[in-house]
Order: structure tokens, then sequence, then C-alpha cells
């Protein structure tokens, strides 16, 4: 009897070619309008589409993709993530704290805190920096963190870094007060912020609007005047 030899589909392998992102993961590198966005949503879509090629209940293959590929401990199912990161200035008086929160990969991250000992009245650049490395204070944090290769631009342009927040404002008294949420960064996944710093600069971020080619790079936001590391922390108390 003649053995049937089983063809391997030509579909699945054009698209797996064609696909080098992991599962449920799709991204380009042409700015925050492709990049960003369908890597959130549709890593939450892909735990869908993967529980019916694997036959994987959908509960149980979002804690394996939660715990094995987006990182961080698993819980119940409205956990959130919670961060932390003490400010301090090698060259300056800037104290502080910055608290960071998320409720799933999909979701904001939420950014609380509050900084001291800044300029009066002034407006200073916040951004997430690339290495979690202080051995020469925040000189050594690198540059903006950057994966998809943007250029520099404010928290709400379609092109920007991951880690461009913008400016924060302070008070008469030199303090300012954090509490808003992003929409890019994550505390979770392969393009997380734990790990990094988070800086306060010297001068104020001209959201790349500048006329030279600095602008596209840092914003004109001068030197470092505080940074911290960003590490998971405990929920806090309320």
């Amino acid at each position: 009897m003649a053995s049937l030899t089983r063809r391997p589909s030509t579909r699945n392998m054009k698209h797996e070619e064609e696909s080098p992102s992991p599962p449920g993961v799709a991204y380009e590198t042409r700015g925050r309008g492709s990049a960003f966005g369908k890597v959130k949503v549709l890593a939450t879509l892909g735990i869908f589409v993967l529980s019916g090629f694997l036959g994987y209940h959908a509960g149980n293959l979002s804690r394996i993709v939660s715990s094995e590929y987006f990182g961080g401990p698993t819980g119940a199912p409205n956990r959130l993530a919670y961060a932390v990161a003490h400010m301090k200035g090698p060259k300056s008086n800037v104290t502080g704290v910055i608290h960071f929160s998320q409720s799933s990969p999909a979701g904001p991250v939420f950014i609380t805190g509050e900084l001291r000992n800044l300029d009066p009245n002034a407006e200073r650049g916040f951004h997430i920096h690339e290495f979690g490395d202080e051995t020469d204070g925040c000189m050594s944090s690198g540059s903006h963190y950057n994966p998809f290769g943007a250029t520099h631009g404010g928290p709400k342009d379609l092109k920007r870094h991951v880690g461009d927040l913008g400016n924060i404002r302070s008070d008469p008294h030199g303090v300012a007060k954090l509490d808003f949420s992003d929409n890019i960064l994550s505390l979770l996944g392969p393009w997380s912020i734990i790990g990094r710093t988070v800086l306060v600069h010297t001068g104020t971020d001209d959201l790349g609007r500048g006329d030279n080619q600095d602008s596209l790079k840092t914003g004109n936001a001068g030197g470092r005047s505080a940074c911290g590391i960003i590490g998971y922390a405990k929920k806090p108390q309320a």
C-alpha cells in the first residue's frame, strides 16, 4: 500500500517567514502610530488567537503569556504592577520619589510623585533613560530610552522616544507634584522601563521643535539634575 506524505502548508511557511515578531506582537519602526499601539493591543489579542491554534484555554494561556513573556509576578486578574524610583542629584539638591503603576500589558502607566529643590516656577525636562547605571551619577544612564529609533518629541506626538515625557513644572517653592499617565510606557514586557533610569534635566525640553539637530535628539533639555533607577515595588499602603 502506497504511503501518503503530508506536504507542509506553504501558507503557514509564508506566515512564519514574514512574522519575525513574538506571537501576538506586530511592530514597525516608523513611529508611535505603528509601533507602540500595535505592540500593546496585539499582544493582548494574540492570547486569544494562540489559544485556538495551540488548544489552550484562553485564561490559562493568558497566565502563561503574562509570566513567561511579559515578565513580573503573576496573580489575580486585576492585579497592578508597581515600581518606584528614589531621585537624587549628585551635583544638585534635587530629591524626590516617583511612583509608577500599571494594571495590564495594554494599559497606561500612571506616574505620581514629588520632586523638591528644583528651580522655582520652572519647566524641566523629564525623561526615561536607557540604562539603570549610576556608577557616574546620572551621566552613566545613557540616552533617552528609544528602542524604535524615533526622533525626539513631546509625550503626545506620534513620533517620540518611548522615554519622552515632556516637562514637569515647579511651584514658587521649587516643588513639582506629578500626577499623569502615559500610554507608551510599560512596566511589563520586552520594552519595560524597569531597571532603567528616570531623570530630570536642568533645562526645559523644547519637545523636538527647536531649529537644530540636538532638538531632535535631546530637546535641548540641558544637563542632568537628578535621577533614580526604576525598580519593582510592593503595592503602596492606602
